[in-house]
Formats: structure tokens, C-alpha cells, sequence
């Protein structure tokens, strides 16, 4: 609804830009919106999956109405620079939509100084409930409604909103605030042990986005460089272990990751990718667990 509406102000120009690594939800509505007659422009990323200005202003046209890239990817966990993007495309003056579902509640995301037109957000990601995201878009910034006639929420949407659904994002957002550094030491401290003593027992495997910098601390994506990822995720999971082999609305499906893809990795590798991620409750006892099943699968 956010990208329809940032697009219904800008008539006439039929261009979008993405980034090759948005989540299934944005990239498969973008593939909807090309049947309907927009051109949409997948711009490529660096091996770490970090997008570059010089990638981007390649990727403009003088038709392009929109670009959406995501603050943070929910399978790599790679960050991306959103206020350098959003300035360089304040001074194109073209609309620009980030995608901050996994990032919020985990990195600061100030309206002000990142600058983006319109923010996404969704409420399960902090431990509220499933079905209730929120929308923030500048005031400055124009948009038109994707449904004509719609009165709600300033004809943002039609329909009555959902009161207790909306009441429980707040209030889990508070809470998640007020325990954010506390939450994000312990995610830093479980990844931190998790890729060392994989390194440790299962040095065979590779690990995207190694670094500690510019990437979620809850997020690990792994290459096994021996079974299909979907076989590990299917034995992990008999072992009493929930991981993925991509993002959650992706699972069950056997395409190779397309991030994989898109930073560097063939079709062979990009199937053997697993997605491991934390919770606020998840112990390092676990954590040793979950390490040892990796290491008896993989040998």
C-alpha cells in the first residue's frame, strides 16, 4: 500500500528500482506491478550484499518514480547505508521507501536524519501480534491514496482498523524499546558464540557476513558446502531445532536463496543455505546445542 501510494504522485513515470535482495513480500509485488506496465530495475549488490551510490545512479532513469531497498535483509542480515541513500535521491528528487521490518526495535531509526520518504514496519518482528504492521511517511513527502475513496487513516487504507491489534504494537514496542540494549547484547554475544564454535566444529562451512559491522546481530546465514540447505533445515527441525533456508514466507520452497545469488554465489552453493536467527529467550545452551547437530549433519 505504501509503494502504491508513493507511486500514485508521481504520474507518468513507470520506472522503479529495487534492490535484488528485497524481502519475498516487496520483490514478488514489484513483479506483479511489471505486468501491469511499470519497468522494474533489480540494481546488483557487493558480496557482503551492500548496495553503492555508484550501482544506484547507474539504475536512474529520467522516468524512475520510486526506489525501495531494504534497511535490513532478514536472510544475511546485511545493514544498508539509509540516510546516504536517501539524500543522494532527495537531491534526484525521487521517492524513496525502506523496508525496516527486521531493523526496528533492534537499530535506531530516526526519521530525521535518515530521510527516507516512507518507512514499514511490522509488529511481530518485536514480539507483538502477527497481522499489524505500521506505515510512517513524511510529511513532505506526496503521496495519493492506493485505494480512491478510502477514508480511514487519512485515506491511507479502507476499513476499520484494528483497534486491540494496533493497541498491542504499542505497547510491545515500549517494551522492546526500553529493553532494546539489553536485547541487542545478547543477540551480539549469541552470534558472536555461535560462528566461533562453528568455525571451531565445522570449519567446512561458510559463514556470510562474518563481520561484526554493518549487520544485524541477530541474524546468521550459513553455506553448509555439502548437503541442500533444505536437508539441514529438515534435520535440524527432527532434532527439535526451527530454522530456514530463506525468509519465513519463502519456506517450504526449494529455489535457491536469490540473496545467495545475488552476492556472488552459484545456483549449487545458493542451495545449500541455511538461515539461523535468535530470540530474546534463546540461551547459549542452546546455541552449543544447535552446534553440535550442525556438525553431526554436515560430517
Amino acid at each position: 500500500m505504501t509503494i502504491i501510494s508513493l507511486l500514485n504522485a508521481t504520474p507518468g513515470k513507470k520506472h522503479i528500482i529495487a534492490s535484488s535482495i528485497e524481502h519475498a513480500s516487496i520483490h514478488h509485488f514489484l513483479l506483479f506491478l511489471q505486468s501491469k506496465g511499470f519497468n522494474v530495475s533489480f540494481i546488483e549488490h557487493e558480496q557482503t550484499g551492500k548496495i553503492s551510490i555508484e550501482s544506484l545512479e547507474k539504475a536512474i532513469r529520467n522516468d524512475t518514480a520510486l526506489v525501495t531497498i531494504q534497511h535490513g535483509n532478514s536472510e544475511i542480515g546485511t545493514i544498508q547505508n539509509i540516510s546516504e541513500i536517501a539524500a543522494f535521491l532527495r537531491r534526484k528528487n525521487i521517492r524513496f521507501h525502506t523496508d525496516c521490518v527486521q531493523t526496528f526495535g533492534k537499530l535506531a531509526i530516526d526519521v530525521g536524519k535518515m530521510n527516507a520518504d516512507a518507512y514499514t514496519f511490522s509488529s511481530h518482528k518485536i514480539y507483538g501480534p502477527k497481522g499489524t504492521g505500521a506505515v510512517y511517511i513524511c510529511p513532505q513527502s506526496k503521496w495519493a491514496p492506493a485505494i480512491p475513496g478510502a477514508t480511514h487513516e487519512s485515506g491511507f487504507r479502507p476499513g476499520t482498523v484494528d483497534v486491540p491489534g494496533i493497541f498491542s504494537f504499542v505497547t510491545a514496542a515500549k517494551e522492546f524499546y526500553n529493553d532494546r540494549k539489553k536485547h541487542i547484547s545478547h543477540f551480539s554475544h549469541l552470534r558472536q558464540h555461535l560462528i566461533l564454535n562453528l568455525k571451531k566444529w565445522t570449519p567446512s562451512i561458510t559463514i556470510v557476513n562474518e563481520q561484526e559491522t554493518d549487520v544485524l546481530p541477530n541474524i546468521v546465514g550459513l553455506v553448509t558446502n555439502s548437503y541442500e540447505g533444505q536437508y539441514v533445515m529438515l534435520e535440524l527441525n527432527r532434532r527439535g531445532f526451527a530454522v530456514s533456508t530463506g525468509s519465513a514466507c519463502q519456506a517450504g520452497m526449494q529455489q535457491p536463496s536469490r540473496t545467495l545469488l545475488a552476492i556472488g554465489f552459484n545456483q549449487e552453493r545458493a542451495h545449500q543455505f541455511i538461515r539461523i536467527s535468535f530470540g530474546i529467550r534463546t540461551t547459549l545452551t542452546e546455541i552449543d546445542e544447535l552446534v553440535k547437530a550442525i556438525a553431526a549433519i554436515v560430517r
